[in-house]
């Protein structure tokens, strides 16, 4: 969070200006001085200001200039030894050009290890939806289902002497909302599982929760889970990936649904809740399921590390990559009396709100 915070920053013409300042005050210095020193090493300093732009470009042309403000310094300054300030410079050319050659080498790197961390989330997310399959068959199912019974319901009214219609077109209506919805059941599985880049957007938390919950409202009702939500209607928004702050939250209820199916039906409730104050909002789901078992708590985020027969440990793990890459926490403890509650806080910065 804190690189995407000055990533922005940089950006800003504001912050282009200090670094331009920054680099004529190293110029300015470097030619009046009188001492034997090489000066413009300190052009690193704007160097690894550049790196929070993000950009390989921009670090390679700040790179370029500092070294072309170095020369032209050399050539400007009337003092001190000639051979000493040509030793300086090549010092100050080389260390310039290290830091811009590495820094272009992080930032690549860095680059990649945060596209592959995409596509392992998104293979995540397709893994989930997969679980879901069944279930989300059956939620687009009875709308198909409607849609055909509100379709030769509409033909015999107009087939008949005379016609009626009012109720064929009453028919047609329920026809167009059955088609919403299933309309909305397939938006949320393609928006789900959609290959993108990372976006740093303002989301609504609340309509992110309540977007996952009807994805999952099948399974849940074929769970036979009673299901509680209590989410601030003043939430702020937050600064961050709506597909993948969903997939955190889908993440953590598929988890409480499995929990859940360890205990008697009538027992199985999940609550799910989300509240803010000054400087974070906080989602929290909590069951009533068996609980973890002891001691599992301290690994339950570490990657491969799972308590199900057939997981893979990476559900939680992908998660808490997630909430931590946006400045938050990803946490689990015991819910008393019984089961557990898994949640995530994620940082304020004051802007927006709900």
């Amino acid at each position: 969070m804190r690189r995407e915070f000055l990533k922005c920053l940089f950006e800003m013409p504001l912050l282009w200006l200090g670094v331009a300042v920054l680099a004529g005050l190293i110029f300015i210095g470097d030619t009046i001085t009188d001492l034997e020193i090489a000066f413009a090493v300190l052009y690193v300093s704007v160097i690894l200001l550049a790196v929070y732009s993000g950009r390989t470009g921009a670090i390679a042309t700040v790179g370029g200039l500092c070294a072309a403000l170095t020369v032209i310094s050399y050539f400007l300054t009337r003092h001190g030894a000639s051979q000493a300030g040509i030793v300086n410079g090549i010092l100050s050319l080389v260390a310039i050009g290290a830091t811009t050659y590495l820094a272009i080498r992080i930032e690549t790197l860095d680059a990649r290890a945060r596209q592959a961390q995409s596509e392992l989330a998104r293979m995540s997310r397709l893994m989930t939806v997969g679980e879901l399959g069944s279930s989300i068959a059956h939620e687009v199912s009875q709308p198909i289902t409607a849609i055909a019974a509100n379709g030769n319901a509409a033909l015999r009214w107009l087939s008949a002497t005379p016609a009626d219609q009012g109720e064929a077109c009453r028919a047609i209506e329920r026809i167009v909302a059955d088609a919403g919805r299933a309309g909305d059941i397939i938006g949320r599985v393609r928006g789900l599982v959609a290959r993108a880049s990372p976006s740093r957007d303002r989301v609504d938390l609340v309509e992110a929760i309540m977007d996952v919950l009807e994805l999952v409202r099948g399974e849940i009702r074929r769970s036979q889970i009673r299901i509680r939500a209590e989410l601030a209607s003043d939430l702020p928004l937050v600064a961050g990936d709506r597909v993948q702050l969903q997939q955190v939250i889908l993440n953590l209820v598929m988890n409480a649904i499995e929990a859940l199916a360890e205990v008697d039906a009538e027992t199985r409730e999940l609550l799910v809740s989300a509240a803010a104050d000054e400087r974070k909002v906080t989602v929290s789901l909590r069951d009533t399921g068996g609980g973890m078992p002891a001691g599992t708590l301290e690994r339950i985020f570490d990657a491969f590390y799972t308590t199900k027969p057939n997981g893979m440990g990476m559900g939680l793990a992908i998660s808490r990559s997630i909430v931590e890459a946006h400045g938050g926490t990803l946490y689990a403890a015991p819910n008393f009396p019984r089961g557990t509650v898994f949640g995530f806080t994620l940082p304020l910065d004051g802007k927006a709100r709900g």
